[in-house]
């Protein structure tokens, strides 16, 4: 593996800079106070940002252009994340069409589905939401008892979606439902493709304590999804065979959704906080073992890439990752608000950044799952 950036990616870092420099300060007078991206405001706010990325040619950097894309490689997302958190710029809201929902699309697609839906995600055209949990089925994905009946022309939905990022704004959810005769946990799962403003779906968003509104419960009551209703056949992948689309995916939220570009940019402010604060011997050395924590997620995160550019699959590793990214997410905010003390109250984004990374080990499978993962199919230990 070598660490060493070539001539034409040190260009590209140094275009993506100034373009960031540039066009995130015009965006930013021209919205007036910037509000999150899980508000109604701020959604509507960073779908201007997420056009300016797509008409840029930025959206999607490691895409085919064919495809609304930069015909870069995962090289070149590792620059863009890194140049992206580096410049302060909000999170995307296109996360789930580009970093999870497409990677599918690409290894399970049919080319219809690429020709017509990744440059609609690309351009935020299509605004995705996931629709995997649900009541009583989280971090256990193959507990879903959503259900989708074949009949002619189509299929009709019955369920409940729940605890649904960003889906009380999205216009299309994608997702995991029972559909063989005898589907029992792993087997029988349909992915589908569902547009949310058909008749039969309701979808029902609920505030959280920090003022966000993006949250949603998505309820669907025999709801028809025509065959065609995404422009292009609704099923990802095989009938019934749903549950391999969805273990890549979960393969790729769990191993690359949090890029070490975010966690470089959350250190180096970090390391800004306690050179303002006065930090002591005790608390430079946290700050410092948190640094190199930080480099160590970064390097691992070389290493998969390389690995995915050579054509090995994630697997359990992705499991590793996402311990590691949740966990290293709570220490940097847990140091920073030690060092404000009774301060970081008036500090809004280390606070409510604290709230958020709570939920880190939840979210994306429970660690207590990622770790029996990893016992069992990295270690070989037995249950």
């Amino acid at each position: 593996m070598d660490l060493n950036w070539s001539e034409t990616q040190t260009v590209t870092r140094r275009e993506l800079r100034q373009w960031l420099d540039e066009n995130l300060a015009r965006w930013r007078a021209g919205i007036g106070v910037e509000r999150s991206g899980d508000t109604r405001e701020g959604f509507a706010q960073q779908l201007l940002w997420e056009r300016r990325l797509y008409e840029a040619g930025w959206s999607a950097v490691s895409w085919p252009s064919a495809y609304g894309g930069r015909d870069g490689t995962l090289w070149d997302w590792l620059i863009f994340e890194e140049e992206y958190w580096r410049s302060g710029a909000p999170q995307r809201v296109t996360q789930n069409g580009i970093q999870i929902l497409a990677p599918s699309i690409f290894e399970h697609g049919t080319q219809a589905q690429k020709e017509h839906l990744l440059p609609r995600i690309a351009a935020a055209e299509d605004l995705w939401c996931q629709g995997w949990s649900e009541p009583n089925a989280g971090s256990d994905l193959a507990g879903v008892s959503s259900r989708a009946r074949r009949v002619q022309g189509g299929w009709v939905l019955d369920g409940q979606k729940t605890w649904t990022t960003r889906g009380a704004f999205c216009t299309h959810l994608f997702g995991l439902f029972r559909s063989g005769p005898d589907s029992e946990r792993h087997r029988g799962l349909t992915y589908l493709l569902v547009p949310l403003d058909l008749d039969g779906i309701v979808v029902r968003g609920f505030g959280r304590l920090d003022g966000d509104e993006g949250f949603a419960e998505v309820f669907f009551d025999e709801a028809f999804l025509p065959d065609d209703a995404v422009g292009t056949d609704v099923v990802l992948g095989e009938v019934d065979q749903g549950w391999r689309v969805a273990v890549s995916a979960a393969s790729t939220e769990r191993g690359l959704l949090r890029s070490p570009g975010r966690y470089q940019a959350t250190v180096a402010s970090l390391v800004a906080l306690g050179a303002e604060h006065g930090a002591d011997a005790a608390m430079r050395r946290r700050i410092a073992a948190a640094w190199m924590r930080v480099d160590a997620y970064r390097l691992q995160t070389l290493q998969t890439v390389t690995a995915l550019l050579d054509g090995r699959d994630l697997g359990s590793e992705a499991s590793l990752a996402k311990v590691w990214w949740s966990e290293l997410d709570i220490e940097l905010h847990e140091i920073a608000l030690d060092l404000l003390g009774t301060d970081a109250e008036l500090e809004g984004p280390w606070s409510k950044g604290h709230q958020f990374s709570l939920a880190g080990p939840i979210y994306a499978g429970t660690n207590e799952v990622q770790r029996n993962i990893v016992a069992e199919r990295v270690l070989g230990l037995p249950r």
